[in-house]
């Protein structure tokens, strides 16, 4: 029997992450990681099967629709992995709008109105229609679905997602919408699964990577998130400059006579932990440093996550838990023993020894506040939701391309 196949496709600004599963009657199943890092050639595709990496260099350059680098791509996975052919492809959308409240079959309609909010999200959106729409042109009958960051956050009251801006314009859709929605949704379930007791109450997920971000879940559900209206707001990132006073932008503009496209590029990719160290967004590069800037952009990044979590506490009532995620939560205990010192008034305490081992529980005997380390795994997230639209054996729509 031919063995069906779903590739995930997780892109980043610059890198695409892939998963492959076996599309099996109670769900898929994992059979492999793929990654590809479009800004270094010659492009090298990093492929993971059961703890062995393999790395492929592929002759296809990147180019402004990437058809060559996928057809190339697919071409290798099916042969590394051994199977006949992928069958669908499940798409990481950040931003779905009002529009997309959970997932969808990718149809010509849908991913014009995905196409139509990349002003919302120019540093991501615009890799998804990419990826979409190469894998329509290189195989059309191929059925594709989205996965949106932002559906996860749509069980947020009105109170939460309102501006202080007149109510024409959050009608209009200017509203908060938050984003790492596929990554809470992954650890809401993780929470339900290993720790019922602690995701039944009050907890703050930190998903902290290049892209940081925080989520207040009551119950598993999202009530409050740092990001907004675009991916710009909240947490410092690598290259991203977080809540920033709009007067700011005012002033850049109006009085210095910079261009839209100039601040865009300042806030999205010259801003952050690169803006304020002068030196990279790379928290492992800034740890590595003795320079005084980089101590600097470090702390700065304690200090503004922690002082969101007790907003987003405030939001819930109270904490019962604290959840570290992403390449940074997961991986940097520096980072957390920073941010877990400034929130010690909350009851929180750290156990030195279970947090530089990275270990799934870290917090101290004392804490009032348990404080874990739960791995993400967003490509499950949307290998889960594309088998819930794929029904073996029925015609789904495809798009043309």
């Amino acid at each position: 029997m031919r063995q069906r196949i779903l590739l995930t496709f997780n892109p980043g600004s610059s890198t695409i992450k892939l998963g492959l599963f076996a599309m099996l009657e109670d769900g898929p199943t994992t059979l492999g990681h793929a990654a590809i890092d479009l800004t270094s050639p010659p492009l090298i595709l990093r492929m993971v099967e059961g703890g062995v990496t393999t790395e492929i260099a592929l002759a296809a350059k990147p180019d402004s629709d990437l058809h060559l680098v996928i057809d190339e791509m697919l071409g290798l996975l099916t042969r590394h992995f051994a199977f006949d052919d992928i069958v669908a492809a499940g798409h990481r959308v950040v931003h779905g709008g009002d529009q997309f409240t959970g997932p969808t079959l990718i149809t010509n309609e849908t991913l014009a109105a995905i196409e139509a909010l990349v002003p919302l999200d120019p540093l991501h959106q615009p890799e998804s229609v990419r990826l979409i729409k190469a894998v329509a042109h290189l195989r059309p009958q191929m059925q594709q679905t989205a996965s949106f960051d932002t559906a996860f956050h749509s069980s947020q009251s009105d109170l939460v997602r309102r501006f202080a801006i007149p109510r024409a314009l959050f009608d209009e859709g200017i509203k908060h919408f938050g984003f790492h929605g596929l990554s809470y949704s992954f650890i809401a379930a993780e929470l339900t699964r290993l720790y019922p007791d602690i995701a039944k109450g009050r907890v703050v997920v930190a998903h902290l990577g290049s892209g940081a971000s925080l989520c207040a879940l009551e119950g598993g559900v999202s009530r409050d998130t740092t990001m907004s209206f675009s991916t710009l707001d909240g947490l410092p990132m690598a290259t991203r400059c977080g809540t920033l006073d709009p007067g700011v932008v005012i002033h850049l503009v109006k009085q210095l006579g910079w261009s839209i496209e100039h601040v865009e590029d300042l806030l999205y990719r010259q801003s952050g932990l690169l803006g304020v160290s002068g030196i990279s967004g790379d928290i492992r590069e800034l740890s590595a440093s003795n320079e005084a800037p980089a101590k600097e952009a470090l702390d700065l990044f304690a200090f503004r996550v922690s002082r969101e979590i007790v907003a987003l506490a405030n939001t819930l009532g109270g904490l019962d838990g604290l959840v570290f995620t992403a390449g940074v939560g997961e991986h940097h205990p520096a980072i957390r023993d920073a941010i877990c010192q400034r929130l010690g008034w909350l009851g929180i305490k750290i156990d030195p020894s279970a947090n530089a081992t990275n270990l799934p529980r870290i917090d101290a005997q004392a804490s009032k506040v348990a404080v874990l380390v739960i791995p993400t795994n967003e490509e499950q997230v949307i290998a889960n939701e594309a088998h819930g639209l794929l029904n073996p054996g029925q015609h789904a729509p495809h798009i043309t391309a």
